[in-house]
């Protein structure tokens, strides 16, 4: 078969945490869902063994998985799952199980995916789930995949944004606790996030958006009565935003903003800490969300569910959410120079 059609935008799959549901619902996507060829050129970037293991378990055809080379080099054929070899094989390493060699593994994967991005071999990643304590337990300290990603790309003004449909959840902090989350929100970090969000609202078309502040404490402090950050940090770093032509408002009371943006009165939301915006985003969407790396050259998207090692190898995980962030990245790649340039430009200013 000919080579795939260079107008389709070529996206690296990495295989995460190879003990958890990665391989699997990597297999049943690519190989169940063979309409996803006509939006995007996916290429694997992981273990073959693994990857053929994960098949099987699904009830597919194992030797459906063929390395290749180089990421455009791939035919797109819907029969078969074309991957990047990267390192040495992780067959040995058995589902359900936290070891080092699949958190070295899936390390492993970024930092190739992130190359290959970097040489211009791939317009955007997406991203099954890693472990964290399997990526510790190797030797590769860090939070999750956005930090790592944001370490190899060099950019320190990022946000993990949970989507679904035309909402975003924006956030100020994510992978500490909370007396870390509390240090971390400065104004600084807010006035980065608040320039991301308008910079990603711009290169989407929509420079007015409406966008909602979240605020940290309950009732947003209500007038310093359950904090000062609302009154300290929030509030102006939202003055300066609005003087510079930006449509934000807030902070608002978090348990009224979110449940209004769920109803469609905003799209854009800042929340300030991880279970602010992933414990009511997952109860209202579950595997109708992905999450999205804004702030990166190339578009990251990534599945909104952990590893599933309860129920990794038993061949039941749902793929849903992972083709969601395919679809998701193959919608934003071509367009993603623009939210680039913008975001660079905000970090910059």
């Amino acid at each position: 078969m000919s080579q795939a059609s260079p107008s389709l935008p070529v996206l690296a799959v990495t295989l995460g945490d190879v003990a958890g549901i990665g391989p699997e619902i990597t297999a049943k996507m690519l190989l169940k869902h063979p309409e996803l060829r006509q939006i995007c050129v996916p290429v694997v970037i992981g273990d073959a063994d693994a990857l053929r293991r994960g098949a099987g378990i699904a009830g597919l055809d194992p030797s459906a998985v063929r390395v290749i080379d180089a990421p455009r080099a791939a035919s797109n054929n819907p029969a078969i799952i074309e991957l990047i070899q990267t390192g040495p094989s992780l067959g040995h390493v058995l589902p359900g199980k936290i070891v080092a060699d699949a958190g070295d593994g899936a390390y492993r994967f970024v930092v190739s995916a992130c190359d290959l991005a970097k040489a211009g071999a791939v317009d955007g990643i997406v991203t099954p789930p890693l472990n964290k304590a399997a990526m510790h337990l190797a030797g590769h300290y860090y939070p999750g995949h956005t930090e790592l990603l944001a370490e190899q790309f060099g950019v320190k003004d990022y946000s993990l944004v949970l989507s679904a449909g035309d909402l975003y959840f924006f956030h100020l902090t994510t992978h500490v606790s909370m007396r870390q989350a509390i240090a971390r929100i400065t104004p600084q970090r807010t006035t980065s996030v608040i320039d991301l969000v308008a910079a990603f609202c711009r290169a989407l078309g929509k420079p007015d958006e409406p966008i909602a502040m979240a605020g940290l404490n309950p009732h947003a402090g209500e007038n310093r009565l359950f904090g000062d950050e609302e009154a300290d940090i929030l509030a102006p770093a939202i003055a300066a935003a609005r003087a510079r032509g930006i449509n934000i408002t807030g902070p608002l009371p978090g348990d009224a903003v979110i449940p209004a943006a769920v109803r469609g009165k905003w799209n854009m939301v800042v929340v300030c800490y991880h279970d602010q915006g992933h414990a009511p985003f997952k109860a209202v969407y579950g595997d109708d969300g992905v999450n999205i790396t804004v702030g990166l050259p190339v578009v990251r998207v990534s599945v909104d569910h952990g590893t599933a090692f309860d129920i990794a190898g038993q061949g039941i995980a749902r793929e849903a959410s992972l083709i969601l962030a395919t679809q998701r990245a193959a919608a934003l790649a071509k367009g993603w120079g623009a939210v680039w340039e913008t975001a660079r430009s905000a970090s910059n200013a």
